[in-house]
């Protein structure tokens, strides 16, 4: 139930991107101002992730599901029926707060409920939906874009949200109440925080994180202009190409989890990022558009097979009893990197020039994986 509940959640994920071009025209921004329908909610969405942790370690998992599914459902529908440009803002930004109000309980929940080792697996499956999500948000507003209007295609994804919020807040197996700390009290938020972000093995993994995510997402963000500059495609061409890698994510997340169940999480996230490291170099020297494609689409698999032993480690390093915040604050940082790569990305390949867009991604997932061979050395928490 929490997974599909992550499913709906990502419905969302990549389709204000995607409208951007659309917005631009209905409301006659400009280009940089149709953009804010992406940069405001994510900004706003990094407000909600700590106090989201905080309640996910003081209520039951149902409640904040819930929760999730109302602001979401809520919000999709005046975005549905905006006609002024600010109002359209606002509602898009309650859309994003929804899914911090999500990851916060929802992948804390797994990890408590989940035996030590179906863990991984477990991960795997809650990541693959919600790639899933994001795919069946993304082809209905293609849908809806030729035969209708965005506009539909936010309004019909409001029913299943808001129906589905009923279920999981009725649902008994998600009636589960968070574990008290060894005193018999949640301390306080402001010790809370402390005592998880000063663990020296969690404070290690942030910046795994964050070093992580500035050089995938700093390569995501810029390869098909890439593949427009460097291979001569169409845009249309490095779009599909793009997509391919994106759908591979619902193999990846399930791959992700098998291996980290087999190997361990921290091996499993070890080897995986060597493995992307090499398919990541070896396409700065491909160009042809078939090879390049293959080995792109290698590339993005290892790529999201990352992702679930990642989620499995803040478990395995955190105390159970300030594990929301923990999940929190590791979304938060992901999130916050997620924002900034781009710009770094685009600031780097404008002084350079794109050929080194692969190296400099390279770079920092080199870094990233020394820093994670110090992290494998760390003892895990004892709950």
């Amino acid at each position: 139930m929490v997974s599909v509940t992550h499913m709906l959640v990502e419905v969302f994920y990549y389709t204000q991107a995607a409208l951007i071009p659309v917005i631009a025209s209905q409301f006659h921004s400009s280009l940089l101002e149709a953009s804010l329908v992406v940069t405001v909610p994510g900004l706003v969405a990094l407000v909600a992730y700590v106090p989201s942790g905080l309640l996910a370690d003081r209520l039951n998992a149902n409640q904040l599901l819930f929760a999730s599914m109302a602001i979401e459902g809520i919000s999709i529908i005046i975005a549905s029926q905006a006609t002024n440009y600010w109002l359209l803002i606002a509602a898009l930004c309650f859309t994003r707060i929804a899914s911090p109000v999500y990851h916060s309980s929802g992948v804390t929940q797994i990890s408590r409920i989940a035996k030590s080792d179906e863990v991984n697996m477990a991960m795997g499956v809650h990541n693959a939906l919600g790639d899933l999500g994001t795919a069946a948000g993304v082809s209905s507003l293609a849908f809806f874009l030729s035969f209708l209007s965005w506009r539909w295609a936010y309004a019909f994804w409001a029913v299943p949200v808001l129906f589905w919020g009923v279920i999981v807040l009725t649902s008994s197996q998600l009636k589960t109440s968070p574990p008290k700390s060894r005193s018999e009290s949640v301390p306080g938020p402001g010790l809370s925080m402390r005592r998880t972000i000063l663990l020296p093995t969690f404070a290690i993994f942030l910046v795994f994180v964050a070093v992580h995510e500035l050089g995938s997402t700093g390569v995501s963000a810029l390869t098909t202009t890439y593949l427009v500059a460097r291979l001569n495609v169409s845009v249309a061409t490095a779009s599909l190409i793009f997509g391919l890698a994106a759908s591979v994510g619902i193999v990846g997340s399930l791959a992700g989890g098998y291996l980290g169940q087999k190997m361990g999480a921290r091996k499993a996230l070890t080897w995986t990022m060597l493995a992307c490291i090499i398919t990541l170099f070896a396409l700065t020297y491909i160009s042809q558009v078939f090879l390049f494609s293959a080995a792109y689409l290698a590339y993005a698999f290892f790529d999201y097979v990352v992702w679930s032993p990642m989620h499995t480690l803040v478990s395995e390093i955190t105390p159970e009893e300030t594990r929301g915040l923990s999940y929190s604050i590791y979304f938060f940082a992901h999130t916050s990197m997620f924002s900034l790569a781009p710009v770094l990305a685009a600031g780097f390949i404008q002084l350079s020039g794109i050929a080194l867009l692969f190296p400099f991604g390279d770079a920092f997932l080199v870094l990233s994986l020394m820093i994670l061979l110090v992290l494998r050395h760390q003892p895990r928490i004892s709950t």
